[in-house]
């Protein structure tokens, strides 16, 4: 069983296929096995990591409280074990935070970072209070509404339901993520770190509006911006064949500078 040392936590990850880096960072509700479906459809073509941070899945959930700030340092843990490099973080949702700061962490092993339906605690002002405003509209629906679409719960209540029982296999919940996403870098921090930053986003997040994620973009010289049409705030899994091909495209043309000259 692959296991990295992060501080003295044991952080379970899972390598698969070759080529080109794709690290996966799960959200508050995941672990390594809800990236089945990009697995499956991206090991051919690239080297697909999936990292279970602490308290999820099968890593270190020993402890009696989780630090969302010890995340990012998990996924550092698993780039320097298994040396990587000019690896492509992908974050889903809040996973994203703990994605961003660990390619500014170890920039000489990231080339780039994909911001899943998240801002990537990216701090400042505007920023902060257009996301703010869209989850006070988010917390008017029900958790499962705003991850995915009635349609999709109405036609594939088999997926649904799996979807749902991801989450109980981990110890650490939602709130223990959430002071992740204090003093987080700044537009100037990532751009003087050489890590590209691309935003993906689904036109149907209900979390995060898209007109959120473009205002993000425009504020960040370099950013790439994908809006993925019809899909919801967990696209990898209601949506992934839309969701995969993005990630693809990304991995495929993204280059950091620093590598570029």
């Amino acid at each position: 069983m692959p296991l990295a040392d992060s501080d003295g936590t044991s952080i379970y990850y899972e390598r698969h296929g070759s080529g080109p880096v794709i690290l996966f960072v799960h959200g508050s509700g995941g672990h390594h096995a809800a990236w089945w479906q990009q697995v499956a459809a991206l090991r051919e073509e690239f080297t697909v990591v999936t990292v279970d941070l602490r308290g999820f899945g099968k890593s270190d959930s020993s402890m009696p409280e989780f630090d969302g700030q010890d995340f990012p340092g998990d996924v550092v843990a698993v780039l320097d074990q298994e040396n990587l490099t000019d690896a492509m973080l992908v974050g889903q949702s809040i996973g994203s935070v703990a994605a961003l700061r660990a390619g500014l962490l170890r920039p000489e092993r990231v080339g780039s970072v994909v911001l899943g339906h998240s801002l990537g605690g990216i701090s400042h002002p505007e920023l902060k209070e257009l996301a703010a405003a869209d989850r006070a509209e988010a917390v008017k629906l029900p958790v499962i509404d705003r991850l995915l679409t009635k349609r999709f719960q109405q036609e594939r209540a088999d997926l649904t339901f799996l979807f749902q029982q991801m989450g109980t296999f981990n110890v650490a919940k939602m709130q223990d993520l959430r002071n992740l996403d204090t003093d987080g870098p700044t537009l100037d921090d990532i751009q003087n770190s050489g890590v590209k930053v691309a935003f993906l986003a689904g036109e149907k997040d209900a979390v995060l509006s898209v007109k959120t994620v473009t205002r993000a973009h425009e504020l960040l010289p370099g950013s790439h911006l994908e809006i993925v049409p019809d899909a919801p705030h967990s696209m990898y899994w209601e949506t992934p064949a839309k969701y995969n091909a993005a990630v693809a495209h990304l991995r495929r043309t993204l280059t950091a500078p620093k590598e570029a000259a």
